[in-house]
C-alpha cells in the first residue's frame, strides 16, 4: 500500500512530467472525456534518438477498465 510520502512523491513526479511535457496532460485528459470503452486499441510507439522502433498496441477489455478507474481515482485522493 502506497503510505501519505510516497503519494506526494508520485504527484511530484507527475507534475514534473507534465511541466516537461504540457501536451501529455492535455491529451490524457481529451481521450479520457471521450471515454476509453473496451475495444478500444492503445498503441504505443517509441523512437530511440538513432531511429530504432518499438512499436506495441493493447485492445483494452475490462479488467483493464477497472485498472484505469483504480488509477483515476488514486490521482483524485493525489491532488
Amino acid at each position: 500500500m502506497i503510505n501519505f510520502s510516497q503519494m506526494m512523491e508520485l504527484k511530484s513526479l507527475f507534475d514534473r512530467l507534465a511541466r516537461s511535457h504540457p501536451k501529455v496532460p492535455a491529451f490524457l485528459k481529451a481521450v479520457s472525456k471521450e471515454g476509453i470503452r473496451e475495444g478500444t486499441v492503445i498503441e504505443i510507439r517509441v523512437t530511440e534518438p538513432e531511429g530504432r522502433e518499438y512499436i506495441t498496441n493493447l485492445r483494452v477489455n475490462e479488467e483493464d477498465l477497472a485498472c484505469m478507474a483504480r488509477l483515476s481515482e488514486l490521482q483524485k485522493n493525489m491532488r
